[in-house]
């Protein structure tokens, strides 16, 4: 199933020489993860704190490539340049977590504000898609990334919410089908990665 996430390997050889880069300046990968998630809980409070203003939505989608970015980057400073760790995986999968939350959470309440409990289902189900993902490694194969709704493919929906909803007055009906629709798209990719798991295909990475 197509995924942004294929454009994964082309987005990694722009920023290889950067990565060298920091790696010769001693930055961590662990250091990188952290620091997207802090990123993720400063634009995710400020959407909160100003009630979905303009600018702090219209700052999302800058916020989530950034993000994109420096979680490729952890990624290749960890396997390229020797800083595989324990610790790191398990920053990197909750972190990820953390920062979705951090980030959608507040869009979605500023989108449908009568509807707490969708924005919190919506959130839980992305969560149990990084869950689903991770768990194929316990299943005796490799990490997850199948699915219509991983990382890559939030972002870059809920990029364009964020901008709608930052200069277009939009109805709330079509505000409330957006996040089912998010929902949905989670939830069948939480069934697509168990449903690789289990049946042992290939991981995209």
């Amino acid at each position: 199933m197509a995924s942004v996430y294929d454009l994964k390997p082309h987005f990694q050889s722009l920023l290889r020489p950067l990565v060298g880069r920091l790696a010769a300046l001693g930055v961590t990968a662990n250091q990188v993860t952290i620091g997207a998630v802090v990123l993720s809980l400063a634009c995710g409070g400020a959407i909160g704190a100003s009630g979905g203003a303009a600018l702090s939505l219209l700052a999302l989608p800058v916020v989530l490539l950034v993000r994109m970015g420096l979680n490729a980057v952890d990624g290749m400073l960890a396997r390229e340049h020797c800083q595989e760790s324990r610790l790191g995986f398990f920053l990197n999968e909750i972190g990820d977590v953390i920062s979705d939350a951090a980030l959608y959470l507040p869009l979605a309440l500023v989108a449908a504000p009568a509807l707490p409990l969708l924005a919190g289902a919506m959130v839980t189900v992305f969560a149990l898609t990084e869950f689903a993902g991770a768990l194929g490694l316990a299943a005796g194969g490799g990490r997850r990334y199948d699915g219509p709704f991983g990382k890559s493919d939030r972002a870059v929906y809920f990029s364009v919410l964020a901008v709608i909803v930052a200069l277009v007055a939009v109805p709330q009906w079509l505000a409330v089908a957006a996040l089912w629709l998010a929902l949905f798209l989670g939830l069948l990719t939480v069934f697509t990665r168990i449903r690789a798991a289990i049946t042992g295909g290939e991981t995209d990475g």
